[in-house]
């Protein structure tokens, strides 16, 4: 009996060993992103990305640290593109996953809640997409791989004076985006003030779930505007767009980042064509290791991947840069944490296939952007590239 407990004690002590070994082996890095809700595409552009990327690096052996190869195992939550469930999928990443870093949310609405519980639990969190300042600022947990609104929201000031001869302007946005709203306000102030552009002829406003923009759309018309800026989501202005043309209108409207999916053409059709918004890297004319990226992924998923899908190859790469440059992984998910943090202050500079970028002391990309107009072929072309000064 006595050599049978020693038999089954020793026993024991080798399946901890091995799960302990094991578990060292495997890096975890949990994706915060929404495959259900009003932005679906979202989801699965950064999804697609990712589980391309995994599949270089695990199909190679895994990620080599410290001399040691490490499988990556990533974990995709649905945060259903609402803050509450990029909070409460955060919570689950990190709580019950045990990850040792986030990507996501992508849109600053979700971002913003999330990214104060990545830094409240001590998990380095970065977000491909977010462009609203509030989701790093003073979380030094907090990181992102998409340029900021105050920068973003010049370039479409600047173009719009250049280009269109603007001199009067309206802004319809989605009051309860974060990353809407912040930007609908940028706007409108430097339009008005710093670049001493013109007037704000109308400010409109509405909600998430809203369908018909008519009276919005009514009031801004009316005031005869050089040009409508609408800096929301691909699914709402596929939504806006043909209803401003039913109503008569002619004249340009331009947009943000938010309209870089795939999927806008296919809702919104020959009403987008010809018109023009800021991001950050466009497809058409890519070269060097962006077009590899663009060719790859159009080979595998059938379509040309969209900004998400190229920042969050960029943030995933920066990532697990921070995991290489620890030097070590242990399996605890606490250290390690601690030690991926660390190796992010050592990222000086990355090359990602957006674009070259370094890292400011909030966390955020110093980095070039572009403006692209929709061609007739449903393309997004480059037009134009600036760089922060």
């Amino acid at each position: 009996m006595k050599r049978l407990l020693t038999t089954l004690f020793v026993t024991c002590i080798a399946i901890m060993v091995a799960g302990s070994a094991m578990a060292a082996q495997t890096i975890k890095i949990g994706f915060n992103i929404p495959l259900t809700g009003d932005i679906p595409k979202v989801g699965e552009a950064s999804k697609n990305a990712a589980e391309m990327l995994k599949a270089d690096i695990n199909g190679a052996g895994g990620l080599e640290v410290g001399g040691e190869k490490y499988m990556l195992e990533f974990i995709y939550e649905d945060n259903e593109a609402k803050a509450e469930s990029a909070v409460t999928t955060a919570f689950k990443l990190i709580t019950q996953d045990e990850i040792i870093a986030m990507i996501g949310p992508n849109s600053s609405k979700q971002a913003i809640p999330a990214g104060q519980i990545a830094d409240d639990n001590g998990v380095v969190m970065v977000s491909p997409w977010s462009t609203n300042p509030d989701t790093t600022l003073d979380r030094p947990w907090v990181f992102r791989a998409a340029f900021l609104d105050p920068f973003q929201g010049p370039m479409a000031v600047n173009f719009a004076v250049n280009t269109f001869g603007a001199k009067t302007a309206a802004v319809l946005y989605d009051l309860s985006n974060d990353y809407s709203k912040g930007l609908a306000e940028i706007f409108k102030q430097l339009f008005e003030t710093r670049m001493g552009a013109g007037t704000v002829t109308a400010f409109e406003s509405h909600g998430t779930k809203d369908q018909d923009f008519s009276a919005q759309l009514t009031k801004i018309i009316a005031r005869k505007p050089d040009f409508i800026f609408v800096p929301d989501n691909y699914n709402q202005v596929a939504l806006i767009v043909p209803q401003a043309r039913q109503l008569g209108y002619k004249g340009e409207v331009m947009g943000s980042d938010a309209w870089g999916s795939s999927e806008l053409m296919t809702l919104c059709g020959n009403d987008c064509k010809g018109l023009h918004f800021s991001t950050h890297y466009a497809a058409a004319g890519a070269t060097g290791a962006t077009k590899e990226f663009i060719d790859r992924y159009a080979a595998k998923y059938g379509e040309t991947p969209d900004d998400v899908a190229a920042l969050t190859w960029d943030a995933t790469r920066v990532v697990l840069q921070a995991v290489q440059n620890a030097g070590k992984v242990t399996g605890k998910a606490k250290k390690d944490r601690k030690a991926v943090r660390k190796g992010m202050e050592a990222i000086t500079s990355f090359a990602g296939i957006t674009g070259d970028m370094k890292f400011d002391e909030q966390g955020d990309p110093v980095k070039c952007g572009v403006v692209v107009q929709i061609t007739e072929a449903g393309t997004f072309e480059f037009k134009q590239s600036v760089c922060p000064e």
